[in-house]
C-alpha cells in the first residue's frame, strides 16, 4: 500500500508577537535616539556656552590691553608735557633731563606700575633713562624714534622677550616742534589680574621662544619652549599646564580651546596670543583654565536619566500593546483560515464560518468580516458575469489589431524621432524620420543600448528615472544635434520588448540661439571680456560664500584723446588690444570685464594684499607697452589702477566697486606710481563721504556765488611798483570764514567742477579789470588743466571781454608748467588762440621738471614764474641759485619775462635784481588782501564796470 508523503508545514509566527517584537525593537531604537539627541543637545549647548565664554575672554583681555596702552600714552603724555623737559631737552641740557623727571619717577614706578623711562633726543640718542629696561637688546627703538619724529603722533608697542612690556612713544614739543621723545615700558601684570577678575579663570602669561630663565626653571614648559612669568593660583595651576605641554602643541590650543583631565576632573584650556611688532623674537601669550568638571558630570546625569526614562517607557507600552491585541488578534485568525477557501470557489463555506455581526459598536474586524461576506456574494456573481465576458473580448481583439495597423503607419510619417526600449534599455521599435535622420539601416539599430546610440548628457531635467531629458547624436555627417526625449511606461505584453516609448525632438537650433543669448547677456560685444552685469553677478557670488579676495579696477589715462583724435574706430581697436592682453595673461587669475567706456575690472577671488599689488605692477607696464599708430598719433594704453580688498573694504559688491574707483582716482592723482591701494575701509568711507560733501558744497558755491576773489601784487623789483595783481580765489564757509582752495580746488578738479570755477573766476576778475585798467594795472588768473581742454572757452573770453570791455591786454592767463608738459600739444594750441585774443599768458611753477626746458622755446608765453621752492633756498643753497639763474638767462633768451614767487624776505631782492628777473611776488612784498580792497569800487557781487 502506498502513501503519499504532504509538505511538512512552515514555521509560523503569530502576528500578534511580530508586532509586539517589531513595536519593541523601535520603540527601543527611538529610546536610545533621544537619549543620543538629548546628549548631544547637552554638549551642543555646553560647546557653544564654553565658545561664548572663550570669545567673551579673549574680548576683555583685548580690552584690557587696549585700555592699559591708551592708559601709557595718557602717562607718556603726561610725563612728556613736564615743564622743564622741553627746554631742557632742546638745548640736550644732561642736568636738567635728569632733574625734569626725578620727582615723577617714585610716583611713575609705584602708582602707575612704569618699569622704565627713557629720553631721545630728535636724532635718536638716548639722553636719560630711569628704571631696569627689556632683557631683549634688540628692541625697534630706533624705529620708534624714527617714525614718532616724523609723525608728530604718538606710538604704542608691545614687546615680549623675557617678560612682556607695553611701550609708549610720545614727542616732546617746544613752541609746535618736535625736540626730542619720551618712551614709557610697563608689564602687563595688571592686565594678568584684570583678566582673572573678568573670567574667573585661572591666567597665565607664557613668553615662548625666550631663553631658559635662571630664576624659577619650575615655570619653564619646554615642549613649549616656553617660561611662564605670571600665573594665578602657581600650585594648583602649574600642574595643568605642564600636563597640557605634554599632551598638545600650542599652536593647537590657539585655534580651539582644548579639554584635558587632571587629578580626576576636567578643565579646558585656551589660549591667546598677543598682537606684537613685527621684530620680535619672542611671542606673549594669556592661558586661561576653566575647571569643567561639574558641568560635564550634570551632562552625564541627565543622559542617564533620559535612558532610564526611555526603557521605562518601553516596557508600559508593550504591556499595553499586548492587552489590547490578544481577543483581535483570536478573530483575525479565524478570518485568515477562511480566505483560501473564498479563493477557490468556496463561498457557502465562507458564510458558514463567519456569523453576521450584531454589535452595535463596529471595530475594523466587524467591518472586515462584512466585508468577506459581500466579497464572496460578487464573486460568486463575477464568476458567471466572466464567461458573458469572453465573447466581448475576443471582438475588442480584432478591433486593436486594425487600431494597431494605424499607429504603426502614424510613427513612421512623424517628424520625430519615436524609439520603444525594452526593460533593459534595449531598442525594440524605431521609426523612420529615426532611421533617415541616423542614415542606418534598422536592423543594425534594433537591439542596440539606447544609451549607445543616443549620449546622455547633463541637463536640468535629466536625472534617474526622469521623464525628460536631453541627449547628443552624432550623425553619419559628423553633425552633432541636441535631442529632447520624452519619456513614457508602455504596459508590458509579457515578453518585455516594450517597457517604455520615447519621443525625441530635434532642439539643436533652439540650443544655439540660447546659447548665442547668454553670451550676449554676459558678454561686452567688443572686447568680448565680462560685462559690468556678469562682473557684479561673479563678485556678489563670491562675497556671499565668505571669501576673501580683491577687485582690480583700471582706467586708461586720456582715452578721450584717442577718439578725439583718431576717431571712435581707433578708440575700439585699443580697446580690445587692451581687453586681449589683460585675457592672455591674467585670464586664469579670474573674471576680467569691460564695466563701459575705458573701464576694466578683475576679480582675484583669494588673493591678499601682496598677490592684489603684484598683478598691479605687472599690468601697469604691460598696458604701457600696448598701443597703435593711427593717423600719424601713437597711442599708448597707459592707465591707473585702483585696488579694493573684500570685506575689508565693503561686504557688498555696491560698496566694494565704489571703493575702487576711489583708489582708481587716488592711482590718477599720484605721480610716484599709478595704482594705489585703500589702507582702511574707514579712511576710504571717510574719504568717499568728503568727496561727496565737497562735490555738492563746491555746486552751492557757484550757484550762490559764494566764493571771494583775493588779490596778491606782483612787484617791479626795480622801482618797487606794482604793475600786476595775482587773482586768487577763496570759498566762504557758512558762518562768513575763507576756505583756503587747498580744500576744494582738488576735488573739483576730480569732479570736473573746476571748469566751472575758471569760468567764474575770469567773469569777474574781467568785471573788475575793466575799473583798474586805465591805471595800467594787470590782473593774474590761474587756468586749470582741463580748462586747456575746455572747447568753448575761447568763445567764452570773447563774449566776457565784449560785456566788460576789458582790455585782454592787462590779462594774464596763467597755467602751471605740469599741465603744459603733460599735454603740451592742447596747451600750446590754447595759448597760442588766448594771445591771438590779446591775452598775454604765464607758465607757472616753472622748474618742477626740467623736461620744460626744452619746451620752453615753442610754448606762447610771456611770463614765467618760478617754482618758490627755488626761492625759498636761494640765499643758501648754491644749486638753487644756479638753478635760478639758469632759468632767469633761459627765459631772457626766449624773450620771456622773469617772475620769482615766495619773495618772503628782503634780502633776496637785490640777489634777484642782480640775475635780471623783473618781478617778485611773495609776502615780504605783499600779502594777499580781497580784491575789493586792492582795488577800490570792486566789491564781490557787484564788479560790474
Amino acid at each position: 500500500m502506498t502513501t503519499s508523503s504532504s509538505p511538512a508545514p512552515r514555521p509560523r509566527l503569530s502576528l500578534t508577537w511580530r508586532v509586539l517584537a517589531l513595536s519593541s525593537l523601535l520603540l527601543l531604537v527611538f529610546a536610545g535616539l533621544f537619549t543620543w539627541l538629548g546628549h548631544a543637545n547637552l554638549m551642543r549647548q555646553f560647546e557653544e556656552s564654553r565658545q561664548e565664554s572663550h570669545e567673551r575672554e579673549v574680548r576683555e583681555i583685548q580690552l584690557a590691553l587696549q585700555r592699559s596702552e591708551i592708559g601709557l600714552q595718557q602717562i607718556a603724555a603726561l610725563a612728556a608735557a613736564a615743564p622743564e623737559l622741553g627746554p631742557a631737552l632742546a638745548v640736550e641740557d644732561q642736568e636738567g633731563l635728569i632733574n625734569s623727571l626725578s620727582s615723577q619717577w617714585p610716583t611713575l614706578q609705584l602708582e602707575a606700575g612704569i618699569d622704565e623711562v627713557m629720553i631721545f633726543d630728535a636724532q635718536g640718542h638716548q639722553l636719560a633713562n630711569w628704571g631696569e629696561g627689556q632683557a631683549d637688546k634688540e628692541r625697534p627703538v630706533q624705529d620708534w624714534v624714527r617714525e614718532v619724529m616724523e609723525t608728530e603722533h604718538p606710538l604704542s608697542a608691545l614687546r615680549c622677550a623675557n617678560d612682556c612690556r607695553q611701550y609708549a612713544a610720545v614727542p616732546v614739543l617746544v613752541e609746535g616742534e618736535s625736540v626730542g621723545m619720551v618712551i614709557l615700558s610697563r608689564s602687563l601684570a595688571d592686565v594678568t589680574r584684570q583678566a582673572h577678575q573678568v573670567s574667573g579663570s585661572e591666567v597665565a602669561l607664557l613668553i615662548t621662544g625666550a631663553h631658559e630663565p635662571e630664576v624659577m626653571p619650575e615655570r619653564h614648559l619646554r615642549n613649549w619652549n616656553g617660561h611662564l612669568i605670571a600665573l594665578t593660583h602657581p600650585a594648583h595651576y602649574l600642574p595643568i599646564l605642564e600636563d597640557a605641554s605634554r599632551s598638545a602643541m600650542l599652536s593647537d590650543i590657539l585655534g580651539s580651546p582644548m579639554r584635558l583631565q587632571h587629578q580626576g576632573r576636567d578643565y579646558e584650556l585656551s589660549a591667546v596670543r598677543m598682537e606684537a611688532d613685527e621684530n620680535r623674537r619672542s611671542t606673549g601669550f594669556f592661558l586661561l583654565s576653566a575647571d569643567i568638571t561639574a558641568q560635564i558630570r550634570a551632562i552625564q546625569e541627565d543622559t542617564r536619566n533620559l535612558l532610564l526614562a526611555g526603557i521605562g517607557g518601553w516596557l508600559a507600552a508593550e504591556l499595553l500593546l499586548l492587552a489590547i491585541l490578544l481577543r483581535p488578534m483570536a478573530r483575525l485568525r479565524r478570518l485568515a483560515g477562511v480566505l483560501p477557501a473564498l479563493a477557490h470557489g468556496g463561498f457557502d463555506e465562507t458564510r458558514r464560518a463567519i456569523p453576521r455581526s450584531r454589535s452595535r459598536l463596529e471595530d475594523e474586524i466587524d467591518v472586515l468580516e462584512g466585508t468577506t461576506l459581500a466579497l464572496s456574494d460578487q464573486l460568486e456573481a463575477l464568476e458567471h458575469e466572466v464567461t458573458a465576458r469572453g465573447q466581448q473580448l475576443a471582438e475588442r481583439v480584432e478591433e486593436l489589431a486594425r487600431e494597431r495597423d494605424f499607429v504603426g503607419s502614424l510613427l513612421d510619417t512623424a517628424r520625430v524621432f519615436i524609439v520603444t526600449q525594452d526593460a533593459r534599455g534595449r531598442i525594440t521599435l524605431i521609426n523612420d524620420y529615426a532611421l533617415a535622420t541616423l542614415a542606418m539601416q534598422e536592423e543594425r539599430l534594433l537591439g542596440r543600448d539606447f544609451d549607445e546610440v543616443f549620449t546622455s548628457r547633463a541637463s536640468a531635467d535629466s536625472g534617474a528615472g526622469s521623464s525628460q531629458e536631453e541627449r547628443s547624436l552624432v550623425t553619419t555627417d559628423g553633425r552633432q544635434h541636441t535631442i529632447a526625449w520624452y519619456h513614457a511606461p508602455l504596459v508590458s505584453r509579457g515578453d518585455d520588448r516594450a517597457a517604455r516609448i520615447s519621443v525625441g525632438l530635434d532642439i539643436t537650433e533652439r540650443k544655439l540661439a540660447e546659447a548665442r543669448l547668454t553670451w550676449l547677456a554676459e558678454r561686452d560685444p567688443l572686447t568680448e571680456l565680462y560685462n559690468r552685469r556678469y562682473f557684479q553677478e561673479a563678485l556678489g557670488a563670491v562675497m556671499q560664500r565668505g571669501r576673501s579676495g580683491a577687485v582690480l579696477l583700471l582706467d586708461l589715462d586720456h582715452f578721450k584723446d584717442v577718439n578725439e583724435l583718431s576717431g571712435h574706430h581707433t578708440g575700439d581697436r585699443l580697446l580690445r588690444m587692451v581687453g586681449d592682453t589683460l585675457f592672455q595673461q591674467f585670464g586664469h587669475c579670474g573674471p576680467i570685464a569691460r564695466l563701459g567706456g575705458d573701464e576694466f575690472a578683475l576679480l582675484l577671488e583669494g588673493a591678499d594684499t601682496r598677490k592684489a599689488i603684484s598683478i598691479a605692477k605687472q599690468i601697469t607696464p604691460l598696458l604701457d607697452g600696448t598701443g597703435l599708430d593711427a593717423g600719424g598719433q601713437r597711442h599708448r594704453a597707459t592707465s591707473s589702477l585702483g585696488i579694493a580688498l573684500f570685506p575689508i573694504h565693503g561686504d557688498n559688491p555696491a560698496d566694494l566697486m565704489a571703493n575702487a574707483d576711489l583708489a582708481m582716482y587716488k592711482a590718477k592723482e599720484s605721480s610716484s606710481q599709478r595704482w594705489h591701494l585703500l589702507s582702511t575701509l574707514e579712511r576710504a568711507k571717510d574719504e568717499l563721504q568728503e568727496r561727496v560733501y565737497w562735490v555738492e558744497r563746491i555746486r552751492q558755491a557757484i550757484e550762490e556765488e559764494s566764493f571771494e576773489l583775493m588779490a596778491q601784487p606782483i612787484m617791479r623789483l626795480s622801482d618797487r611798483e606794482v604793475r600786476h595783481y595775482e587773482v586768487l580765489l577763496r570759498m566762504r564757509g557758512p558762518k562768513g570764514a575763507l576756505i583756503s582752495p587747498a580744500h576744494f580746488i582738488p576735488m573739483a578738479e576730480r569732479s570736473g567742477q573746476i571748469v566751472q570755477i575758471d569760468r567764474w573766476v575770469l567773469r569777474h576778475s574781467l568785471r573788475a579789470l575793466s575799473l583798474i585798467q586805465a591805471r595800467g594795472i594787470s590782473l593774474a588768473v590761474n587756468l586749470s588743466g582741463q580748462s586747456l581742454h575746455d572747447e568753448g572757452l575761447q568763445q567764452f573770453l570773447l563774449e566776457e571781454l565784449a560785456a566788460t570791455g576789458a582790455d585782454p591786454h592787462h590779462l594774464i592767463l596763467e597755467i602751471t608748467e605740469t599741465a603744459a608738459v603733460t599735454d603740451f600739444s592742447s596747451a600750446r594750441g590754447v595759448l597760442q588762440a588766448l594771445r591771438d585774443l590779446g591775452c598775454r599768458t604765464a607758465l607757472d611753477d616753472f622748474g618742477v621738471g626740467f623736461s620744460s626746458f626744452h619746451y620752453l622755446g615753442e610754448l606762447p608765453v610771456d611770463f614765467i614764474k618760478i617754482d618758490g621752492a627755488f626761492i625759498r633756498t636761494l640765499i643758501t643753497n648754491p644749486e638753487s641759485q644756479v638753478i635760478v639763474k639758469a632759468i632767469a638767462d633761459i627765459a631772457s633768451g626766449f624773450g620771456k619775462l622773469a617772475i620769482a614767487e615766495f619773495v618772503e624776505q628782503e634780502a633776496l631782492v637785490p640777489l634777484l635784481t642782480s640775475y635780471g628777473i623783473s618781478y617778485g611776488q611773495g609776502y615780504h612784498l605783499g600779502r594777499p588782501i580781497p580784491l575789493s580792497e586792492a582795488i577800490p569800487g570792486v566789491s564781490h557781487g557787484d564788479t560790474t564796470p
